[in-house]
């Protein structure tokens, strides 16, 4: 008799802080998830392209450009990914990330609390 083993969800994390990316992923991958996480959006689209995520941690101050700008990318390619835009200066553009496309917004610092109902929510 043959189980099969549902596959693990995955989640790109898109930060160039590389604590905070080590941080994040020792939070999720105790979830049962895989991560992968790309530190620029030029790295963030050859990662959707192969890894086709369920959900992406999006900061939005990156070397090379605003997360909230790359969220038109990621809905115009990726329709059914789901997006958390992550910031911990730009607080006002909340309400523009939610119009953009971005499925809910996390603020800097956020506790595990709010990282893991934010990720259940958007995964189950």
């Amino acid at each position: 008799m043959t189980t099969t083993t549902p596959s693990l969800r995955k989640i790109l994390v898109i930060e160039d802080e590389g604590d905070m990316c080590l941080l994040l992923e020792l939070l999720l991958t105790a979830r049962n998830v895989n991560v992968n996480h790309a530190k620029t959006l030029s790295q963030a689209q050859e990662c959707l392209k192969l890894e086709q995520p369920d959900l992406v941690l999006l900061d939005n101050r990156l070397p090379d450009g605003f997360g909230v700008d790359f969220i038109d990318h990621i809905k115009k390619n990726y329709p059914d990914v789901k997006i958390v835009l992550i910031t911990g200066v730009d607080r006002a553009i909340q309400d523009f990330a939610l119009e953009a496309g971005a499925d809910t917004f996390l603020s800097k610092p956020f506790t595990r609390q709010q990282l893991h109902h934010c990720v259940d929510d958007l995964l189950n």
